[in-house]
């Protein structure tokens, strides 16, 4: 199966320093990409990280403010030098539609390689014509957060299947091509009877990565959340600054990993550091008396979504 995992282009917040760039996470999902959030320098930061232009699928920007969204026409753009000439999906909340048009201006050749698909309401992202957007076979979804403008949380959502199990097809002579045809049909007939594919198989569960950028504690980053096998969560601030997350409309790192903990989340990545922060370990100590299995980003660095449970 090809790689699940989780490119880290920026971590920093507003302001980025010497070792962090502004916000951009690449999803690697069956050989699809998800850009969520390309800030200034996401160009660049692809380059350094390996990552083509090719590689990217739908870009989704969580809300309108400059260190989420500066580096989308030099993405847009580097896509036509490379000749690709196909629209990408690009998924916004609709409030940021204005500030997305003079992006899409910025750069010649961005507009035609963009497909809008404005975010309204909680719930699947769809295209313009209607239909679900579909990222390597997993569908992504929506979630309002609470921030100083109108922001979402993205869910990348992989639809429930079945587990085949080698000792109940052998059990029943089942092999090679009888199995795709078992599974396309859910039946099939052998030389002792037909045989159902849930007597051959497991329940499988989607897997599920969620992706929660600039937030104050809400209920939607929880519903975000949920479930998810990997869930790349902001943390501005240190215990310390807890006073300024509330009217910034960020999270500390403690209340990213009880996001975490309340969500059932499995494994937690902060991002999203605040430049006044040049050793982000404390960040990590303090969403780990909150979580067990979390993860501080690197820029350039990859962490792999966790096996299925």
């Amino acid at each position: 199966m090809p790689a699940r995992e989780l490119v880290v282009l920026g971590t920093s917040s507003a302001v980025p320093t010497r070792t962090r760039n502004h916000s951009g996470h690449l999803l690697r999902w069956d050989g699809a990409g998800l850009l969520v959030d390309p800030g200034e320098g996401t160009q660049r930061q692809m380059l350094l990280a390996g990552v083509s232009a090719s590689d990217v699928d739908v870009v989704a920007l969580t809300h309108e403010h400059g260190d989420h969204v500066l580096g989308l026409p030099g993405v847009l753009q580097r896509r036509a030098m490379d000749g690709l000439t196909t629209p990408v999906p690009l998924v916004f909340p609709v409030a940021a539609a204005p500030l997305v048009g003079h992006l899409l201006g910025a750069a010649a050749h961005a507009g035609s390689l963009a497909l809008p698909c404005p975010v309204e309401d909680d719930g699947l992202v769809r295209r313009p014509d209607g239909t679900p957007l579909v990222v390597g076979g997993a569908v992504l979804h929506a979630v309002a957060l609470d921030h100083r403008v109108p922001a979402c949380a993205y869910r990348l959502v992989e639809p429930d299947g079945r587990r085949m199990l080698p000792a109940q097809l052998a059990a029943r002579g089942i092999s090679g091509p009888e199995v795709g045809v078992l599974q396309r049909e859910g039946r099939l007939r052998t030389a002792s009877g037909v045989v159902a594919l849930e007597e051959v198989s497991e329940h499988r569960p989607g897997q599920v990565v969620a992706v929660v950028e600039d937030t104050r504690w809400c209920e939607g980053a929880l519903r975000a959340a949920a479930g998810a096998d990997l869930l790349v969560c902001e943390a501005t601030f240190a215990d310390a600054e807890e006073e300024l997350a509330e009217p910034y409309g960020h999270l500390t790192a403690r209340q990213a990993g009880r996001v975490a903990r309340q969500a059932g989340a499995r494994r937690l990545v902060l991002t999203h550091f605040s430049s006044r922060y040049p050793d982000v370990a404390p960040l990590l100590a303090q969403a780990r008396e909150e979580h067990d299995d979390v993860v501080a980003a690197v820029d350039l660095e990859r962490v792999a979504v966790p096996p299925r449970r």
